[in-house]
């Protein structure tokens, strides 16, 4: 090679070694393709291909990326190779080829040959480690974009005016478990992939959508396709396998339309208020989709409020227990009691409307059920040791403990601290929140039983899967919800009293204590009786009475059924 060429070729090389060489912003791949093209026409060179391959099985299995950044298009022949193995053991080969017209390079052209090569293809390596690094940060396992890549846009757009005419929602699929145990987690899978994919068609270029976690979301899209989506997450029907099954998916959502001029701070300005809306949505009968408007900002700020005040209403024992007894409807003998919280906080009692939904949006309300328990069963052992009559008494549970491992433990703990015989004690579970997977609920409920400890399922008729719940899961008592209780004068041919009746007789024939609430006149214990059902409770004997009143109820032992009218 002559001076001249020579002082070209490293003028050349120098410049792509430069290039390929940036980090910190996006490379000017024109450029290094031109300089490439050039050195390798300066060798008679005919291509350049290059391959990556993210494993060692896809380079045995020819599975990868191929980049030709050179191709007169002319018959060839390999001519080098070179080959790279990083630290992750992904793979990287580049393959230069000659015309066998042309003659072979001499060793100093194959030196300069192989020194662009490696030089080129570290850089490749680099660059594609980039777009998997990108990937592994920006996606979940399920190639889904993830919150990152959300909070990202928020804050690329979040300048004042650079999210007008935009939406941001927080949806979640209704009752996605049972898609994953009716077909399989593959197929569980493919819907929410084709789920995804739907929604991010309708929002197109406009927006982003990314998977929180499980089957919830989170997107951006512009205010013209929000009606599109809406109808969308109300109902979609999606094929579920090649059988051409489906499914019908309907989700709950919280929508915020953001403000024109809205300037982003922290992508939590919006989150909070689109999963604010969601827990809403999910918990209301409003409907399955709820906008963030200036009453639930209200809402919001008594929320935060109920939050800060809790853990030292806690600590200053304003929480009490309240009992509403059970009665036998047959003899009026009071059976059992619920136990049921009430707040007194300076000098008013606060309804538990108004906290118990908020602390059941944090594992508060775990604090709460534990310090209840624990104030029950100090009520029994005190009973038990004053030679008092004690009853059963039933403590309800939120369903944020279903998924700790460590609950019956936990409660046993409680229990046993204050030696109280465990037949005393019974555990409500509220049937209208059971999403969760049965086989907790399950396990909970039989090791609850092994330890001689009443379960029961609160609310029996409100919740979307109640027959499947007591096939599944053994409980020992069933408390039917007062909708299916039959109003004074309503035909025993409506649906209400023949849904009752066989409710009942259901319940007895599996073996069931059955127990009606919200019993408020003489007809419907009537009803009761005449139905066999057992026991009742509600305002036609009392109201959850505070502990002295109810210690005079368990003196009493009977209430006299003939006065009650």
């Amino acid at each position: 090679m002559n001076a001249e060429r020579e002082l070209r070729f490293y003028k050349l090389y120098e410049q792509l070694a430069s290039l390929t060489q940036i980090v910190n912003q996006k490379p000017d791949i024109p450029q290094i393709e031109s300089l490439l093209n050039e050195i390798s026409s300066m060798f008679r060179l005919s291509k350049g291909i290059t391959h990556f391959y993210r494993t060692p099985s896809d380079e045995k299995r020819g599975v990868g990326e191929v980049m030709i950044s050179y191709d007169l298009g002319i018959p060839d022949k390999p001519v080098h190779t070179v080959r790279f193995v990083n630290r992750l053991m992904s793979i990287s080969t580049m393959t230069v080829y000659m015309s066998e017209d042309e003659p072979p390079l001499t060793e100093e052209e194959l030196f300069k040959v192989d020194l662009t090569m490696r030089t080129a293809l570290a850089f490749i390596c680099r660059n594609r480690l980039q777009v998997i690094a990108e990937e592994l940060a920006f996606n979940d396992d399920m190639g889904f974009k993830n919150i990152r890549r959300f909070f990202n846009y928020i804050l690329w757009k979040g300048q004042p005016g650079g999210l007008n005419g935009k939406v941001a929602l927080n949806y979640n699929l209704r009752h996605f478990s049972f898609v994953n145990e009716e077909f399989g987690r593959t197929a569980g899978d493919t819907v929410l992939k084709s789920h995804y994919d739907h929604i991010e068609k309708i929002i197109g270029d406009g927006g982003i959508v990314s998977r929180l976690g499980g089957d919830t979301f989170v997107c951006i899209c512009d205010q013209s396709d929000l009606p599109d989506l809406l109808e969308y997450l109300n109902e979609a029907i999606i094929v579920v396998d090649s059988s051409g099954s489906t499914v019908h998916i309907s989700c709950c959502a919280g929508v915020f339309q953001i403000p024109d001029g809205y300037a982003v701070r922290v992508p939590n300005d919006i989150m909070s208020s689109i999963m604010y809306s969601l827990r809403i949505a999910r918990n209301s009968a409003q409907g399955n989709i709820i906008f963030f408007s200036d009453i639930i900002l209200t809402d919001k700020e008594k929320s935060k409020r109920i939050q800060k005040i809790f853990p030292e209403a806690l600590k200053n024992n304003e929480f009490h227990v309240f009992y509403q007894p059970k009665v036998n409807t047959n003899t009026g003998e009071i059976c059992g009691a619920e136990a049921l919280c009430r707040w007194f906080h300076e000098g008013k009692i606060v309804p538990p409307m108004e906290f118990i939904t908020i602390l059941e949006e944090t594992n508060e309300i775990c604090k709460l059920d534990y310090h209840m328990l624990d104030i029950v069963c100090s009520h029994i052992r005190k009973w038990l040791d004053e030679g008092k009559r004690a009853v059963r008494v039933s403590v309800n549970l939120s369903r944020r403990h279903i998924v700790n491992p460590n609950l019956l433990d936990n409660l046993i703990e409680i229990i046993d601290r204050h030696n109280v015989p465990h037949e005393y004690i019974e555990i409500e579970l509220t049937e209208t929140t059971t999403d969760v997977e049965f086989k907790d609920l399950k396990r909970i409920v039989e090791g609850l039983q092994k330890q001689n400890i009443c379960t029961s399922v609160d609310d029996f008729g409100m919740g979307y899967s109640s027959l499947n719940l007591i096939r599944v899961v053994p409980w020992n008592v069933l408390k039917v919800d007062r909708i299916f209780l039959p109003m004074d004068g309503e035909s025993k041919d409506s649906a209400r009293s023949v849904m009752f009746k066989y409710v009942v007789a259901m319940a007895k024939e599996l073996g069931l204590e059955c127990i009606v609430e919200g019993v408020e006149t003489a007809a419907q214990l009537q009803l009761l009786k005449d139905n066999d059902c057992d026991f009742a409770q509600g305002y036609l004997f009392d109201k959850p009475l505070p502990l002295d009143e109810f210690e005079k109820r368990l003196d009493m032992r009977v209430y006299s059924l003939k006065h009650i009218k």
